[in-house]
């Protein structure tokens, strides 16, 4: 992914709520399978990373990128965007 494609995608989540958020605990597979099907629906997800998540949300974000089988768009604060694109793409990456 390039550069002008995640400055894109992260315009796109600025906007959006965060759908999700991750507590103290953690990434379970419940919550991977949540990730998952939030982000075949809507291509970009947020996700917010509470306070008492006492794990580093880069590492997070990492963890759920592997196993969605998804991109991090970027780590921004305790905010992490996820993208993967549908079979029939919604986002039209620039």
């Amino acid at each position: 992914m390039t550069n002008k494609q995640r400055a894109f995608l992260t315009s796109l989540a600025s906007n959006e709520p965060s759908i999700l958020q991750i507590g103290k605990g953690s990434v379970t597979p419940e919550y991977v399978n949540a990730v998952d099907e939030a982000i075949t629906k809507r291509e970009l997800v947020k996700i917010s990373v509470l306070k008492n998540c006492m794990e580093d949300p880069h590492t997070l974000a990492q963890t759920l990128a592997e196993r969605t089988k998804s991109e991090v768009v970027r780590v921004i604060g305790r905010k992490i965007i996820l993208y993967r694109p549908a079979k029939k793409p919604v986002i039209k990456l620039p």
